[in-house]
């Protein structure tokens, strides 16, 4: 019989999976966006990202907020131990959120043509998924110094691992990689040959580093946490198949055809590769101070968790999708028609 844990912390990854893809698009936009900028090729690309980003980056952070609120619902521990560890990095991650936002709110009163504002969006949106990707990082342990009565955090070990500094590169490429190529697919949608041209050639660019900080990242995962690695090797065709779907979505992107097929291949080639990760990290939430069983929440509470978050995630799909279906898959709204 599946454990009540299980099923709590399997909506949990499904939160945090939609934010990565969602957050993602969102962060690499704003990189692309400054960059285009500086490259004197903004009138190519911005008004796509404009586009893309105005009826969607109030919903991004719902997916973080359901995983941070359903982490410390369902394992009250994690609190406790993140909650010191990350205070630093953290706080770090919170000031570029904010910074964002301040973007995005004051959009309408021409911060968009400042270029400083357009350095700091675009600056933050890879700082943020580097800051939260130290996360993965104190979860493999050997990181955290606990002794009964504090929690902290062993900056000295974490700045030397070489894990550590390669899973902040996967975080950054990977996030410019899936923006790369939604993008590309957008600018399809509009037929924007422009666009078109230069996301894809962005999109292929970032594939190359993407999968190398992934496999050395793999690799280094083997020489701090050999558990977690093999637990990894026995799901080896789950990450075949990420790696499959990888290769289609290169090859239909070099070819220039079927941009939303192509997309939806590294929205799979990453569902797989995540979830190989979370599965082979069993059971383990924090190494080795939480487990999934040791560090649950009462029983009936986490049943009513459960259901909540069931319940949110079958609200919050249909929302997404009703959202996407107004503007980003609107022939109209996406050619600026609208």
């Amino acid at each position: 019989m599946i454990s009540y844990e299980l099923i709590g912390i399997s909506v949990l990854w499904l939160f945090l999976y939609g934010y990565l893809i969602v957050a993602s698009i969102d962060f690499g936009s704003g990189f692309f966006a400054f960059y285009a900028r500086l490259t004197k090729q903004d009138h190519l690309i911005n008004r796509l990202i404009s586009r893309y980003l105005s009826p969607v980056w109030e919903i991004t952070n719902v997916f973080l907020v359901f995983f941070f609120v359903g982490i410390v619902g369902f394992f009250p521990d994690t609190a406790y131990y993140y909650g010191s560890a990350l205070l630093v990095p953290g706080s770090i991650a919170i000031i570029l959120l904010a910074i964002r936002g301040s973007f995005y709110a004051f959009e309408n009163y021409g911060s968009k043509d400042n270029i400083v504002y357009l350095f700091l969006y675009g600056a933050s949106g890879l700082l943020i998924p580097a800051s939260l990707s130290v996360a993965l990082t104190l979860s493999e342990g050997g990181f955290i110094i606990a002794n009964g009565e504090s929690v902290n955090l062993d900056y000295m070990a974490l700045f030397t691992s070489p894990l550590s500094w390669m899973i902040v590169i996967l975080a950054i490429v990977s996030v410019l990689f899936i923006s790369g190529t939604f993008l590309a697919f957008y600018a399809s949608r509009a037929e924007d040959a422009p666009a078109l041209r230069l996301m894809r050639k962005f999109a292929l660019f970032w594939s190359t580093p993407t999968i190398i900080a992934a496999l050395t990242a793999f690799i280094y995962l083997s020489q701090h946490n050999e558990r977690h690695y093999q637990n990894m090797m026995d799901l080896w065709w789950l990450l075949a198949l990420s790696v499959s779907f990888f290769m289609l979505a290169m090859w239909l992107l070099y070819k220039g055809r079927r941009y939303g097929l192509a997309f939806i291949s590294v929205m799979l080639q990453f569902f797989c590769a995540f979830f190989a990760y979370g599965i082979g990290h069993y059971p383990y939430i924090l190494d080795p101070y939480i487990s999934i069983q040791s560090g649950a929440t009462h029983e009936s509470m986490g049943v009513a968790l459960v259901a909540a978050f069931i319940g949110g995630l079958c609200l919050l799909i249909p929302s997404i999708i009703l959202v996407f279906k107004l503007f980003l898959f609107n022939v109209d709204y996406v050619k600026g028609k609208k």
